[in-house]
């Protein structure tokens, strides 16, 4: 089978967030659907692996912030390349509390889901949540995972549904930088035989000891 199939199908990319105890944690999801209007109702998609599985099942909310492709890729990286039981990810980001629940101030809309429903697979829980709330914050264009694969040129998260583990890397036009944590492909039109000291992933923000020439 070939796995690349997947890829036609249409994502979005989002920061779902959840509460841990009060704290506000979160990750990055390409597979969120509305499942209906009236009432309004939402299907999640969340690998097991996810600490914001364990705080959606806990508090019986999330929220979705719809990236935009004008957001900050920076976001993707910070939200899906580290877990949430060891970093605070919000610290340092823009957000606005709504209806409970921390949303990106850097995303074209949002949606505040409470949990009404699940479903477990082998590796992923589909969450069922009646929206409570949502709003249109920017007028940007929503990213799809087509536009981060294929302009920003991030790769999925281990844990995404997306996610295809022979997912590398191939160019015949010469050797390519590639980032080991995000694999954010440096394609700059004046290849570098080695990187700059100074340089950082514009996706992860990872410093050049994390790319890898390919």
């Amino acid at each position: 089978m070939n796995k690349n199939v997947f890829r036609n199908l249409s994502y979005g990319v989002y920061v779902i967030s959840s509460l841990d105890e009060g704290r506000c944690t979160g990750c990055i999801a390409n597979s969120v659907m509305q499942i209906t209007s009236s009432p309004a109702t939402v299907a999640l998609s969340m690998n097991h692996d996810n600490f914001t599985n364990s705080c959606i099942d806990k508090s019986g909310l999330f929220a979705v912030s719809i990236l935009s492709e004008e957001s900050d890729s920076s976001l993707i990286g910070r939200f899906g390349f580290q877990s949430g039981r060891n970093v605070n990810k919000f610290d340092g980001v823009a957000f606005t509390m709504k209806s409970g629940l921390p949303v990106i101030d850097d995303s074209c809309g949002y949606i505040v889901c409470r949990v009404i429903d699940r479903m477990e697979t082998s590796t992923h829980t589909v969450f069922l949540g009646e929206v409570i709330d949502g709003d249109i914050l920017d007028s940007a264009p929503a990213m799809t995972y087509a536009y981060y694969h294929n302009v920003i040129k991030g790769k999925s998260p281990k844990n995404a549904p997306t996610y295809i583990p022979e997912d590398t890397i191939s160019d015949d036009s010469g050797s390519k930088w590639v980032c080991s944590i995000c694999g954010y492909v440096y394609d700059g039109e004046t290849p570098f035989e080695e990187l700059p000291d100074d340089y950082t992933c514009p996706v992860c923000r990872q410093s050049k000891d994390k790319f890898i020439k390919k």
